[in-house]
């Protein structure tokens, strides 16, 4: 049913549940999966230990949140490719899945509860209105 899913993750406990249910999505499916994530290339945290110090980019601590997700997909022998992306989140999203044809994009429903689903920049809100596939909005909050 559907071949290629896409989920956008920050790592927060929505878009986890959002990234687990895509992973059992995909797997039960046979579909392959990408998994998105998005940052802001001006921001470095200084890291220091054991007498030395190290830059942490937020590229970085997005390249290990994406392999967090993809080493839990790929235990559940799902087929998975990671993205990251310096573009807004939904934008990014929404880029991979028509990059990659996708059939699914699955994200949490948080922010779009209340008057706020009315706002710009709702990242779920975005996506299920400028996707060219179908969107599953799973209850995360």
């Amino acid at each position: 049913m559907f071949d290629v899913i896409v989920v956008g993750t920050d790592g927060s406990e929505t878009a986890e549940v959002a990234v687990n249910e895509a992973i059992a999505l995909a797997g039960t499916h046979g579909s392959a999966l990408h998994v998105v994530s998005s940052y802001k290339p001006n921001r470095t945290r200084h890291v220091s230990g054991g007498g030395e110090g190290w830059d942490i980019r937020p590229e970085d601590e997005v390249d290990a949140l994406l392999e967090a997700a993809a080493a839990r997909a790929r235990g559940r022998d799902v087929q998975v490719r990671t993205h990251s992306s310096r573009r807004e989140p939904a934008k990014a999203v929404l880029a991979v899945a028509k990059e990659v044809g996708a059939d699914l994009i699955v994200v949490g429903n948080r922010g779009m509860r209340g008057t706020k689903r009315f706002l710009l920049g709702s990242v779920p809100n975005s996506i299920a209105h400028g996707a060219q596939c179908h969107v599953l909005v799973l209850k995360t909050s």
